[in-house]
């Protein structure tokens, strides 16, 4: 299956509220497969010096709906990975950026996730639970945290089926 990737590097850091829309605009593209957030963490307590396992109330850190869908922010979204299934809305995704980033941003295609197992995956999974990811569902591949429950750091959006 041919799959293209598009990392997006907005030039600043973005609040929760233009990520939500982001996020609700990219996913009314037909081709868009999986989106990755990646950027700065925001943490529930603090996690070490002398104030360890105080709560950080960050404002940033809230609960975003993604067509519909909760998704708890736990990062400063400053870059997007995005997989489509073809090029054929790449205008269409850069459209999207000049009108959510103003500020400017960096949109390149290229390779930035992984598509085969990794260690990672099989420790955290075992060799049968990457046997069952590899035949279920191939967008779970390399999206694991070692040391975090996945249903803390991934969140799946289902597509909407539309029939013509």
């Amino acid at each position: 299956m041919f799959m293209i990737e598009v990392e997006i590097f907005p030039h600043r850091y973005l609040k929760a509220s233009t990520t939500e829309k982001f996020l609700n605009k990219i996913y009314d593209l037909k081709t868009v497969e999986r989106v990755v957030i990646h950027g700065q963490p925001l943490p529930k307590v603090i996690t070490y010096g002398p104030a360890r396992g105080l709560p950080v109330n960050h404002t940033e850190r809230k609960i975003i709906h993604v067509k519909g869908v909760p998704v708890e922010l736990t990062v400063m979204a400053g870059r997007f990975w995005i997989t489509l299934s073809d090029d054929s809305e790449l205008d269409k995704l850069d459209e999207i950026c000049k009108e959510m980033f103003p500020f400017g941003y960096n949109l390149r295609v290229g390779k930035f996730l992984k598509d085969r197992p990794t260690v990672t995956d099989y420790i955290k999974y075992g060799e049968d639970g990457v046997f069952l990811i590899n035949e279920m569902d191939r967008r779970l591949i390399g999206m694991v945290d070692p040391r975090s429950r996945m249903a803390n750091s991934v969140t799946v959006v289902e597509k909407e089926e539309k029939e013509e």
